[in-house]
């Protein structure tokens, strides 16, 4: 992980994290069949790591705090951290290993989502969310934004957002009795 947070993920190898051990690069395929499993592996060591940020983040916030809190944290982590973000972004297997943290990770947020959104929308709700929090982090990578946009961006972004998930949550909500007795 540190190799990765001084070169990024471009900067990995099998060889150069074996030299960074003082192992011989055999040794690491006990470990790593290749290139692309030890990136999964990285991948899913980053998703833990963003996931206990993103938890801690949350930890006894109302619905609504922990969305624009779990925000905030993940943006920061994205600039903080921004060469073990990028190994966010590497695909990830569907089983395995390395496919639990990343998993849990995208639970976790789904949770925090239903918490605003309802459950028949979470899955949509927490795409649209990572979506924007992923395209507003590439644009935060690349100096897009002066110093101002990105919190009135964010904002701007989360209420719009706010507004649609309780949108859904009541359009999703069923009626109440008081509702069906004055309709009967």
């Amino acid at each position: 992980m540190d190799l990765l947070s001084q070169q990024g993920l471009h900067g990995i190898s099998i060889r150069s994290v074996a030299a960074a051990l003082n192992l011989a690069p055999n040794a690491l395929y006990r470990y790593f069949a290749d290139r692309e499993a030890l990136e999964c592996a990285v991948a899913a060591e980053v998703a833990a790591r963003l996931h206990i940020v993103l938890m801690k983040a949350c930890r006894a916030r109302s619905p609504e705090a922990s969305i624009r809190s779990l925000a905030a944290a993940y943006l920061l982590f994205a600039k903080k951290q921004h060469l073990l973000y990028e190994a966010l972004l590497v695909p990830r297997p569907a089983s395995g290993d390395a496919a639990v943290a990343p998993q849990q990770l995208w639970l976790f947020v789904v949770e925090q989502v239903s918490r605003v959104a309802g459950n028949r929308t979470k899955q949509q709700a927490a795409v649209a969310l990572w979506a924007m929090l992923h395209g507003m982090a590439a644009l935060q990578s690349v100096n897009a934004f002066n110093a101002e946009k990105p919190r009135s961006s964010l904002k701007f972004a989360l209420t719009a957002w706010m507004q649609a998930a309780h949108a859904a949550k009541r359009a999703h909500a069923p009626a109440s009795r008081t509702a069906k007795t004055k309709s009967a």
